[in-house]
Parts: C-alpha cells; structure tokens; sequence
C-alpha cells in the first residue's frame, strides 16, 4: 500500500514537473516571438519625425506635431487622430489641403511619437487642457477643428468649452455616444482585460496590430505591409503600451453629452457607412443633437476615411471649408 502511495506521488510529481517545463517552454517561444522591447523615441525619428515635423514642450512633454502649409492663412486648421494612431493618419489630406491652407496636427499624449501623460491622466477633460495649451503654445486663437474618433470627441468638448477658439468644427467618427460597438480591434479588447493587459505591455505581436487596423477598415486590401508597419512601430514607442491600456480602462464620462446642442459653430458630421467600431447610427446622433451641422455618410468606408480613402473623403471636407 505504501509503495503504490510511493509510486503515485512520484507520478504526480513527475507529471507537474512535465507541466511546468512545458509552459515555461512555451513562455520562453512567446516572449521570442512575440516579446517587443520599448522602442526609443530618437530610434523612431528617423522614419515618423522626417521633415515638417518638430517637437514643442507641452505639459512636461516633448510634443510631435506639424505645423505646414500656407504661411499667410490666418484660419488654420487644427487635426486630432484617433486611440492607437497618429498625426500621420492625415497625410493624404494634408498633402492636397497645404497648398492652400496652414495644416497644424499632432501626437496626442500615449500615441506617436509624443508619449504618455506624465500624471497617466487620460480623461477627455485632460486632453482638452492639453489641446488649449498646445494651441496657446503655437499662437492659435482661432481655427478650423477637426478630430478622428477620440480625437474628435476632444474635438467637440473643446469647442463646448472654448467657443471662441473654433470657427468650424469636423468631426470624423466621432466618439462621445455610449459605444454599441459590432467589432472591436483585438488590441483594443485586450487593453480592457485584466492579467492579458499586463502582458500587452512586452508581449505585443505584429499580426494583433494587422488585426486590429484591418478591424476599422471597410476595403482590407487598402490595409499594407508600410501601414501596418507605422502602427506597430509606434505602438512600441516607450511608454505608449501602458498608455493604451490606461486609456482604455478609463470609465466612460457622458456628461458633457447635454451640451453638444450648445454647440453653434458649422459643423461637418463625417462618417464610415461601413464603421464596425462606432457604427453610423452614432454619426444620426450628432446630427439630431448639433443645431448647426451637415451629415456626410460615405458608403464602403470604415472608421478612418481620411486614411482609408482620403480621396473620397477630402471631397467632403473642401466643400465644407467652402461654404
């Protein structure tokens, strides 16, 4: 009897050790696979900080931003990018609009090039003072605003909070509405969920940033290898990881909700038919609220039109700052 206990024990003990080799292995064939150091901001430079772009002191941070365009425009026009991107998700756009007009757009802190808040304070109330010192910093007292997602629910609390800045307000995909998402990008899942978005923060693989940029996109085969690249190689950017998962676990803030009919500046309401994330019934919403606006809905487009077609979409935005 003692020797069949003897020999169960050692069973046990063998099958555990088995065990935790075998999940230390595949630990080990992860973090070499998957396991990304933080990627410096001077390394980064070289490829996302090319020519027009410069660095300002912002709140105790060294803020990446471009500022290009037309000398003489006294009305600039200011771009905020979305959660995950950057200012270069108005490239296309801006290549058309600098000939006329002065372009001024930016890394929101915890993306780009910029890097995280120093206080990890990423309430929308924190970005506007952000957005109101930045332009206080540039000698902005008045432009056209405009803001992908994130960037335009900042957008549109600013224009509440500071009327007089804001002669013309774009917002494109905005957030702000409580989500009634269809799709969310893994990156973005895995931020909001305990234990995995610690691991996010070292282990962060290359086809989770594909999957998650393919998430907002309509047209997948618009989705390549050099976009991809630019928004895996970013999201490495030191810091920028914690930051996404800070950002994401932010309980969600709908009092200035109320407000938005006190919005009176021209608004264009721009948005994805085919947006999974913040789907078009959010773009009727706006439209009802804002007593001032021109609902946009472009067909076969998903969260980012001004990056997945900008072609299409400029049209919309020149025959807005026509009017």
């Amino acid at each position: 009897m003692l020797n069949q206990k003897n020999e169960t024990m050692k069973f046990v003990a063998k099958l555990f050790k088995i065990t935790f080799f075998t999940i230390l292995a595949l630990v080990v064939l992860v973090l070499i696979f998957f396991g990304h150091k933080d990627r410096s901001v001077n390394e980064l430079k070289a490829n996302y900080a090319t020519p027009p772009s410069d660095f300002i002191q912002i709140d105790g941070m060294d803020v990446h931003y471009r500022d290009e365009g037309s000398t003489v425009d006294t009305l600039p026009i200011v771009l905020i990018h979305g959660t995950g991107s950057s200012l270069h998700t108005f490239d296309e756009w801006v290549a058309v609009l600098k000939s006329e007009k002065r372009i001024v757009r930016l890394d929101l802190p915890g993306f780009g090039l910029t890097g995280p808040f120093p206080d990890r304070h990423y309430s929308i109330d924190n970005y506007v003072i952000f957005i109101e010192n930045f332009l206080s910093s540039k000698g902005i007292k008045k432009c056209v605003l405009g803001g992908n997602s994130l960037g335009g629910q900042i957008a549109w609390q600013f224009t509440v909070k500071n009327p007089e800045v804001v002669d013309k307000l774009i917002l494109i995909d905005a957030a702000g509405y409580p989500l009634e998402s269809k799709s969310v990008p893994i990156a973005f899942t895995m931020a909001r969920t305990p234990i995995l978005n610690k691991l996010m923060t070292f282990i962060t693989p290359r086809f989770m940033v594909q999957k998650s940029v393919e998430n907002v996109y309509a047209d997948k085969t618009k989705v390549t290898e050099a976009l991809i690249d630019r928004y895996f190689e970013l999201t490495l950017r030191e810091g920028n990881r914690q930051a996404l998962i800070d950002r994401m676990t932010i309980r969600m803030d709908t009092s200035a909700l109320q407000l938005i009919n006190k919005i009176q500046q021209p608004t264009l309401v721009l948005w994805g038919e085919q947006d999974l994330l913040i789907p078009v019934k959010n773009a009727h919403r706006f439209h009802d609220d804002l007593p001032n606006d021109t609902l946009v809905i472009l067909k076969n487009i998903g969260h980012v039109p001004m990056e997945e077609n900008p072609q299409k979409s400029l049209v919309t935005i020149l025959a807005f700052l026509k009017q």
